[in-house]
């Protein structure tokens, strides 16, 4: 079946984690391109508990971001939010986005796990939505195995990058010029 020609690229709606993402990480770079590129094309969530998240919150942001363009976004979501969108997900049914590229959950059973999140938990359910999970072998947020079994328990396609601790500013990736192919792949399977 051929797909319908876009005209332009399918909006974003960005997905941070605990704190947001600052201006170096890839989430904040890649945003910026899209806009400057597409504006209005790229938009963040805007919860009022970034650092002390609350999961209702970021349900309600996430849906304001996506009512926010005119067309079915695909949500970026890295980390906390990666969590963030699968509570959304479960909960919204079937959500009127095109698909989630899902990168670096943390376990919220593990010892690390910020108190501030403790209302987040683990992917419950599986999703009709397209989901890529993006998955580091030494990720110190969430050992490879348990977001193996996140992305089965979503329904998601997993791809391994490799060791790239937590895909952040702290993994030195930059831009992540290999992450935004992942996410241009799958843009272009949707």
């Amino acid at each position: 079946m051929d797909r319908p020609h876009l005209t332009r690229p399918r909006p974003w709606v960005i997905v941070p984690g605990i704190w947001n993402s600052d201006p170096d990480h890839w989430q904040s770079l890649w945003q910026a391109e899209r806009e400057a590129a597409d504006p209005g094309s790229a938009v963040r969530i805007e919860p009022g508990s970034w650092s002390d998240p609350e999961p209702t919150d970021w349900h309600a942001a996430i849906t304001r971001a996506v009512a926010a363009l005119d067309e079915p976004p695909v949500l970026v979501a890295h980390s906390l939010g990666v969590l963030a969108v699968a509570g959304w997900l479960r909960d919204v049914g079937r959500p009127p986005i095109a698909g989630a590229f899902l990168v670096a959950p943390p376990d919220p059973a593990a010892p690390d796990f910020p108190a501030a999140a403790a209302g987040f938990t683990e992917p419950g359910s599986r999703t009709t939505t397209p989901v890529r999970l993006v998955v580091s072998d030494d990720d110190p947020y969430c050992s490879a195995e348990r977001a193996i079994g996140f992305g089965e328990t979503l329904g998601a396609e997993v791809v391994r990058v490799g060791a790239l601790g937590h895909v952040n500013v702290a993994s030195g990736i930059g831009r992540w010029g290999a992450g935004r192919e992942l996410l241009r792949d799958f843009e272009h399977r949707l």
